[in-house]
């Protein structure tokens, strides 16, 4: 990642710790929804129950191992001051080619450490390892996979997770895989977040979706013009799509994440927190 400020938007957090401890976005907190079953992705999953936990668990970072992809560990964030009663939406990070799920880690405390319980997957591609020696995965160009069916279930079932609040965010690669599972997922996901990605090849089904596209003017590796294709593409079929653009490269500049907060910010309260690029 580029070496930058971090941004942590401490007005919206704020507003959201207020909102949190007198009511969500409104005057009393979001009921406990009723328990059907789990809609996302096709799978069926446990109902997603916000008013109650197991263990009621702390902030900060815990991994879990998974079948069927028991070698692809999960991280799960929960936010500074988690209330297991509170509704969360739900960040899902893909990571970048050549990446794994400790790259999404460390993105995470610049996109926010209060608003949202966080999922950072693992790709199903094993690359080797890195010059460094960390570990190096990619996401191919299958559908969805079983494994990242189940950590949205876990996730869902296991956390405070608000079953219409289900974001996902991609970079690079995992932009491309955020884009598969958004479109596959129809209403059941809240948005899509592609930074410095691709649009699946294709023709792109009608759809509802919310995006929003962060690239860098001088990516080498994904052209500019790819995201503006993409703005076209998904904007022919429905998508409500905002484009902004960075004058950076191909890394994830912390500015992205900011306004990648803002956004999905906006998407949940309904009101302009915006600044344009």
């Amino acid at each position: 990642m580029c070496s930058a400020t971090n941004v942590e938007l401490s007005r919206i957090d704020s507003r959201v710790h207020q909102i949190r401890t007198r009511g969500v976005f409104g005057s009393r907190a979001v009921p406990s929804p009723p328990e059907p079953p789990n809609r996302i992705i096709g799978l069926t999953m446990p109902a997603t129950k916000p008013n109650r936990t197991a263990e009621h668990p702390t902030e900060g970072f815990r991994s879990a191992v998974l079948a069927p992809a028991t070698d692809r560990p999960v991280r799960v964030y929960l936010p500074t001051d988690y209330q297991p009663k509170y509704a969360y939406p739900l960040v899902v990070v893909f990571h970048a080619e050549g990446e794994c799920e400790e790259h999404s880690v460390r993105l995470v405390p610049q996109l926010s450490r209060r608003n949202y319980i966080v999922l950072c997957l693992r790709g199903p591609v094993n690359l080797g390892c890195r010059a460094d020696g960390r570990p190096a995965f990619g996401w191919g160009e299958g559908q969805p996979d079983r494994g990242t069916k189940a950590a949205l279930a876990y996730a869902t079932s296991q956390f405070s997770v608000h079953p219409d609040r289900v974001f996902l965010m991609g970079i690079g690669e995992g932009a491309t895989a955020a884009y598969r599972l958004g479109l596959s997922m129809g209403t059941c996901a809240a948005g899509v977040v592609a930074l410095n990605g691709r649009l699946p090849k294709g023709r792109v089904r009608a759809n509802q979706l919310r995006i929003l596209i962060g690239h860098g003017t001088a990516n080498p590796v994904v052209p500019v013009t790819e995201a503006r294709r993409a703005v076209t593409q998904l904007t022919r079929a429905g998508s409500d799509v905002r484009m902004n653009r960075y004058a950076t490269a191909h890394c994830v500049h912390a500015d992205m994440l900011g306004d990648a907060n803002r956004w999905i910010m906006e998407q949940i309260t309904g009101k302009s927190l915006a600044h344009g690029h």
